[in-house]
């Protein structure tokens, strides 16, 4: 990966971040407290945009179809019902407060 590559991933990365601190607080939930995990589904969340160009989450599988995998673009359909249920998504990027 050149330095361009990385410098864009990572600003991918921030850009990701502020959405998820944005759209967790208008939820009423936290983001993961722990710094590592977050940043490693952060981390995963700007590559599957890069790669893929939809910000499909890092915990579940693509089929490779675009109409079935829009379904898996974070926030999944499922994220809000698992923060209900279970106290946080399936990635572990929102927890309910």
């Amino acid at each position: 990966m050149s330095e361009d590559e990385k410098a864009r991933l990572k600003e991918l990365e921030e850009e990701i971040y502020a959405w998820a601190r944005e759209y967790a607080r208008k939820n009423g939930w936290d983001l993961n407290p722990d710094e590592k995990q977050l940043r490693t589904v952060i981390r995963g969340l700007a590559r599957n945009r890069t790669r893929h160009g939809e910000q499909y989450c890092p915990c579940r599988i693509r089929s490779g179809d675009p109409t079935e995998d829009k379904e898996i673009v974070c926030p999944c359909i499922y994220h809000e019902d698992e923060v209900h249920n279970d106290g946080h998504c399936h990635c572990n990027l929102f927890f309910s407060s």
